[in-house]
């Protein structure tokens, strides 16, 4: 089995585009970046392997999808970023999100993640980019997508997400599948599949088990659905930001608000919320932007 791999295939027949991730890496790197609760993990693995999923279909370098959840429960904000390769990155409001488990004794990401809306914000370069916006419909994330894709872009979609936390807060699994009907498919496909669907169990422990993804595709499926491997790619969790961006982004402050940083007379730190990373600016920094900026 290979970590941080996702795999993208079509069913022999046409009926359904399948991808498939595993990102037990990539949740790792954001407990270290983020320092998560297991709770807060499990939110924010699941939207990452979701979003990934999204933005392995953008078509150019340039163009990147953002999952976000706003919701009323204690994990506030929910924020996850994915490339056209399926590269990520994440942030959650409060990481130490925790809540007991819920009635069937797993981590309770639903009241973690409360009630509120969910959007899927698409930038492929155009002038404005493409929002869609649902409620949440159970804060699980994966029944969430599927409504997304039903309700906002009519695709019928089938999601499955899993983050398995170990006892010392590791991730010991993470990943998902989508399964997307393609525009005329087969009644007796559609029979077929929605009967594969009641047999899936625990999306986590198929990446437990150490099967790859092809492996995976081929137990939720089963033996009646073919399907060909279109690609597999290694991914990562990948910040892309920069000093450069960081002092855009003070430059875009009011002046009167770079003024009494300087007033302050003291350097200033900025931390990138995605990855951690610090930026120090000190105050001939600030008084360079503040002069660029008159």
């Amino acid at each position: 089995m290979k970590n941080n791999t996702i795999t993208r295939a079509m069913t022999s027949d046409g009926n359904a585009r399948i991808v498939i991730v595993n990102t037990t890496g990539i949740t790792n790197s954001a407990i270290k970046y983020h320092h998560l609760s297991p709770t807060a993990a499990a939110a924010l693995g699941r939207s990452l392997a979701a979003v990934s999923m999204i933005g392995i279909f953008l078509k150019n370098p340039s163009d990147s999808a953002t999952l976000s959840f706003s919701g009323d429960g204690v994990c506030g904000k929910i924020i996850a970023v994915s490339d056209y390769a399926g590269n990520v990155k994440g942030y959650i409001q409060n990481p130490s999100a925790d809540l007991p488990p819920n009635s069937m004794g797993k981590l309770d990401v639903a009241g973690a993640v409360g009630q509120g809306s969910m959007s899927v914000v698409r930038d492929i370069g155009e002038k404005e980019p493409y929002i869609g916006v649902t409620p949440i419909v159970s804060g699980e994330i994966a029944e969430d997508i599927t409504n997304y894709f039903a309700t906002s872009e009519q695709i019928p979609t089938v999601c499955g997400l899993g983050v398995l936390i170990d006892t010392d807060h590791s991730c010991k699994a993470s990943g998902g599948f989508m399964i997307q009907l393609m525009p005329g498919a087969d009644e007796n496909f559609i029979s077929e599949l929605e009967k594969r669907m009641t047999l899936v169990y625990s999306v986590s422990a198929y990446f437990d088990r150490g099967l790859s993804n092809e492996e995976i595709a081929k137990e939720i499926l089963g033996e009646k659905i073919k399907f060909d491997i279109f690609d597999e790619n290694e991914i990562s969790y990948k910040c892309d930001c920069t000093r450069q961006r960081t002092e855009n982004a003070l430059f875009s402050l009011p002046i009167s608000d770079i003024n009494d940083m300087i007033n302050d007379g003291k350097q200033i730190e900025v931390c990138c919320r995605f990855c951690d990373k610090k930026y120090i600016f000190t105050i001939d920094d600030l008084k360079r932007i503040r002069d660029n900026h008159i």
